[in-house]
């Protein structure tokens, strides 16, 4: 053993086991904290020091790392369901997004907030916080003729609520019937300003639909058949707060777009943190689509939709099926 490495050796074990810090490991051998920093780096890229992460039993760690990797996302939470409970995937994506948007959110942030069923669990599964500088902004315009429990206002009144937040709505239909009731509704101070600050928000919670006929948009009257047809004719496969895009996730052109009260798509992809909340055996097309447009960055989802993301990407589906074995067999994955 060299000089050099018995002093890595003894730094390594000072830093991660005797648990010094690296100023305290400078004035213990007489060295500066950077050159302790650049000793502890070159202890790992030696080998001396050799990082092993354990999962947790039941994980799907590798499963959301790799679907992290392929697609550009800062973070993908899978809700496993026992195979017994499938039916309760909506309300555990809902807890899952709870979880994460309590840990994300700070003090003062401006949170964007859709609507959607995967919505109204997730504000359902919300804990109190006093969170009095948060500003939860509804992004889309209302439902239309069939305003319910999972529409942008309640929704961002209960999570306000539940927030001890303040709130502000958009007081108008999410479509209405011409472009020039469009402008002229954008020139209301209210509406204008509504926007304006949900395009400067920190944080988007938001739900990924699919353009069919059991649809919400539909059902409630926004779009009619023939819009939905011709929207599916021109390539459109889901929307995200009604902005419809293609499936490489790219905004398809229709004069519907001149109709909607809300944040458009290149608006909503500048905001630093999308959270896309969606899942079920319809919604493969519509999720796979978002993600190639990186029109999220941060993906809740159900186990199966996660695994058929996955097998859709065969050279990763072989690596971490691998990587599960050895979890399953009681082994460790060492510098992942």
């Amino acid at each position: 053993m060299t000089a050099e490495t018995h002093l890595l050796y003894k730094i390594a074990k000072a830093y991660y086991e005797d648990g010094l810090t690296q100023s305290q490991i400078g004035k213990r051998f007489g060295l500066s904290r950077i050159k302790v920093s650049r000793l502890l780096h070159q202890a790992r890229q030696t080998g001396v020091v050799q990082i092993t992460i354990v999962a947790p039993a039941e994980s799907h760690a590798e499963l959301e790392r790799a679907l992290e990797a392929a697609f550009g996302l800062d973070e993908v939470i899978v809700a496993a369901a026992p195979q017994a409970r499938r039916q309760d995937s909506v309300a555990l994506m809902g807890q899952a997004a709870a979880v994460y948007l309590a840990r994300c959110i700070e003090d003062g942030d401006v949170l964007d907030l859709s609507w959607g069923t995967t919505l109204l669990a997730t504000v359902d599964a919300v804990a109190p916080q006093s969170l009095p500088g948060v500003r939860v902004v509804q992004m889309l315009g209302g439902l239309g003729k069939l305003e319910a429990e999972a529409a942008g206002g309640d929704l961002a009144l209960r999570l306000a609520t539940a927030f001890g937040a303040k709130m502000r709505l958009l007081w108008s239909p999410s479509v209405v019937s011409s472009r020039l009731v469009r402008d002229a509704l954008l020139q209301d101070d209210n509406i204008a300003e509504t926007l304006a600050l949900a395009a400067r928000a920190d944080i988007a919670l938001v739900g990924i639909g699919a353009p069919t006929p059991n649809s919400v948009v539909l059902q409630s009257g926004m779009l009619t058949v023939e819009e939905l047809d011709e929207l599916q004719a021109r390539g459109a496969v889901g929307d995200v707060a009604l902005r419809f895009f293609d499936a490489q996730g790219q905004a398809v052109d229709h004069p519907i777009n001149e109709r909607i009260i809300g944040l458009e798509l290149a608006q909503i992809q500048r905001i630093p943190r999308v959270i896309g909340v969606a899942g079920g055996p319809d919604k493969f097309d519509v999720i796979r689509g978002a993600l190639r447009g990186h029109l999220i960055n941060v993906l809740i989802t159900d186990e199966d939709m996660a695994h058929a993301l996955l097998a859709d990407l065969p050279h990763l589906a072989v690596e971490v099926h691998a990587r599960q074995a050895v979890l399953q067999d009681g082994g460790s994955l060492v510098n992942l």
